[in-house]
Parts: structure tokens; C-alpha cells; sequence
């Protein structure tokens, strides 16, 4: 049961970690609005397979709603801010400024959900935000300002949008296939609903390709691979903490595939923010 854990474990780790790549591949040959309209649809569908298949299924007023709210928050808003920060900024640093979200939770935790925070936290934050910032530098930390101040906005804007929904999430009550499948269908709704009123949608197979790459092993399949690597672990807290390899993964593929020259601040400051995180886990 360990040695299946841990390789649904790691099939979604390194799924996870092309990720990157694939975005800023794809946003050569497709705008964020379309990506995210294909990308969406591809995971709406594969997603009610899986719910067809297990029979999951359940559909109510209750689930129509809580799918139209967290719909619009991922995907729906989630990946329209990020592909757009993907957009502007070299993957590298897009990747690594996302990463905070899980440090992002701990603070709106605290605010929203009158969470305690202990003085280990409190480092933890600072470690990992002063992590980002170092990222954010470019390398360049005596002269900042290389990089697109817009795409830095929204890369650390996707941080709270993914953060916000995970603490909505806490209370949704669906059954979890499902929910997904419903988030996606509504996602992919809003999405088109936005490309109708912009009037114009751009696609190549390489941007087709691309998105339905994502829509599958970003969006979809992946997800379940990866709770069938939770359900299947003896000891789920060392399987989850392998998540903590994508981002460095992730560097290979961008290195070897993208020709990103790969930074010491971003090296550096992904351990400052994966140790921050790792800080502030109870």
C-alpha cells in the first residue's frame, strides 16, 4: 500500500512539475482568455467521466450554487489572473511567486477564521514572503525593478484568489469529484461567456495541444491521482510532503525545455518560501 502511494505520489509530482513549462509554452500560440476556455473544457469533461464512472454523481440547488461561487474562483479567476502573470513573467519567477499561496492561507486563516497563530508561524510567513521577495528581485536585489510590475501584481494576486478559495473549500460539503466537476463546468462557462463579449477567440493546434495538455494534467487527472496517493497512504503526512519537490522539478523543465537561464534568487528564494511553509504547517 506504501510503494502505490507513493508512486501515484510522485506521477502527480512530476505531472505537476511540466505545469510551468506548459504555460509558458502554450502563451505563445494562444492568448490567457482562450487558454483557459480549451484547458477548462478538456478537465469539465474528463472530470464528469470520472464522476460517471465512479458514480459520484449528485446534483441539488445546495450543489448548483456552492459550483457557481467556487466555479468563478478556480478556474474561472484563478487562471485567468495567473496565465496572465505567466504571460508577463518568465516562468521561474511566475512558479515561484504563486508557491506562496500556502503561506497566504495561513494569514487569511488568521483573519478570517480567528485561527491562532503561533510565533513558529509568524517566522514562517516571514520566511517564506521574504522568500518571495527575493524572487521578485530578479537576481537584481540593489537594483529591483526589471521585472513586469504587473505581472509581479498578479502572480502574487493568484496567491490570495487560490488561497481564498482553499478556505471556502474547507467548508464545502460536496462530495470532492464531483465538486470539481461542477467548479470546471462553470469555469468553463464564464470563460466563454467572457470570450463572447470580447468577441474573438485564437487558437492553433500548438495552443490546442497545449491547453488540452493543462486541461488534463493541470487541471483534472492529476488531482485525482494525487487524493488517491493521500487515500492509499499509510502515513499521509510523509506522502503530501512530497509535493514540496514540484517547484524544483519544475526547474529542470523550464531550464531544459524553455531555455530559462535559472536564478540564484529563485533557487534561493523557493527554500526560503518552501521553508516558510513547511514553518507554518501545524
Amino acid at each position: 500500500m506504501l510503494s502505490s502511494a507513493y508512486f501515484y505520489a510522485l506521477s502527480a509530482v512530476i505531472l505537476w512539475s511540466t505545469v510551468a513549462t506548459a504555460f509558458k509554452l502554450t502563451l505563445r500560440y494562444i492568448d490567457p482568455i482562450s487558454m483557459l476556455f480549451c484547458s477548462s473544457t478538456v478537465a469539465s469533461i474528463v472530470l464528469w467521466v470520472l464522476c460517471i464512472l465512479r458514480r459520484s454523481c449528485g446534483f441539488s440547488g445546495v450543489w448548483l450554487r456552492k459550483s457557481l461561487l467556487m466555479g468563478f474562483l478556480n478556474p474561472f479567476l484563478y487562471y485567468l489572473v495567473l496565465f496572465d502573470a505567466y504571460h508577463r513573467l518568465p516562468a521561474q519567477i511566475a512558479q515561484a511567486i504563486n508557491y506562496t499561496w500556502a503561506i497566504v492561507l495561513v494569514v487569511l486563516s488568521m483573519i478570517f477564521l480567528r485561527q491562532r497563530i503561533s510565533v513558529r508561524e509568524i517566522l514562517g510567513v516571514v520566511v517564506g514572503f521574504s522568500g518571495a521577495v527575493l524572487v521578485s528581485s530578479g537576481g537584481m536585489i540593489l537594483l529591483p525593478g526589471g521585472l513586469d510590475r504587473l505581472g509581479l501584481l498578479l502572480a502574487f494576486s493568484s496567491s490570495f484568489v487560490w488561497a481564498a478559495y482553499w478556505i471556502l473549500a474547507m467548508g464545502d460539503g460536496r462530495e470532492r469529484l464531483s465538486a470539481f466537476a461542477g467548479n470546471f463546468t462553470m469555469g468553463a462557462l464564464y470563460t466563454g461567456i467572457l470570450l463572447l463579449l470580447r468577441g474573438s477567440f485564437s487558437c492553433n493546434w500548438q495552443g490546442m495541444m497545449g491547453s488540452v495538455w493543462i486541461g488534463l494534467f493541470e487541471m483534472g487527472i492529476t488531482f485525482v491521482v494525487w487524493d488517491r496517493a493521500l487515500r492509499t497512504a499509510r502515513n499521509t503526512a510523509q506522502v503530501a510532503n512530497l509535493i514540496y519537490l514540484t517547484p524544483f522539478i519544475s526547474l529542470l523543465f523550464i531550464r531544459g525545455i524553455l531555455s530559462e537561464s535559472v536564478m540564484w534568487s529563485t533557487v534561493v528564494g523557493l527554500l526560503l518560501i518552501v521553508s516558510g511553509i513547511l514553518m507554518t504547517r501545524k
